[in-house]
């Protein structure tokens, strides 16, 4: 079984759905930010603060080619993780790529919503919250939209319910 790897922006879903796809499908679930976090042993924003945006990105590729031999799970990346060309050609031959997707208002309700981001993840643009998550999907919605197999909006759905969309569309891509 190839792997299946969600991509997309910060609260679009990917770690929510992807643990409840693996178990659907009984497969493992990796989650390309818990690995960097469990490596530094720190979170995402204190590596962040700490280190710089390059270092944690230097992180991810590392964890991408660690996870390049992988078959048969279901991985959550990271929001930017596709930035890097190699990431994207090495997460590419990985397996079949679903790129979630979700309106600004609705991730702005989610990130508002989950107090867990305020302690652990960086903003990305320095504005108010509405602006950083518009101008970066603006920013990385191309780069989504090219490399994904399948596109699934998880605004005003369930987790059941995008998994499945995912389950039934990813069916027809193996």
């Amino acid at each position: 079984m190839k792997n299946i790897l969600l991509i997309g922006y910060r609260c679009t879903g990917k770690s929510s759905v992807g643990r409840r796809l693996a178990g659907r499908i009984g497969v493992p679930f990796v989650d390309t930010d818990e690995m960097i976090v469990a490596l530094e042993g720190a979170s995402i924003r204190e590596i962040v603060e700490r280190e710089g945006w390059r270092f944690f990105r230097e992180r991810e590729k590392e964890v991408v080619l660690e996870l390049s031999p992988v078959k048969g799970s279901v991985i959550a990346t990271g929001g930017g993780i596709l930035e890097d060309g190699g990431n994207r050609m090495f997460l590419r031959q990985g397996g079949i790529m679903v790129w979630l997707t979700a309106d600004a208002d609705t991730i702005c309700r989610r990130m508002m919503g989950d107090h867990r981001n305020e302690d652990t993840r960086p903003v990305l643009v320095h504005g108010d919250i509405r602006s950083d998550i518009a101008a970066t999907l603006e920013k990385r919605g191309p780069l989504y939209r090219r490399i994904a197999d399948v596109t699934v909006d998880t605004s005003g759905k369930t987790i059941e319910t995008v998994v499945d969309e995912i389950y039934t569309q990813v069916k027809g891509t193996e």
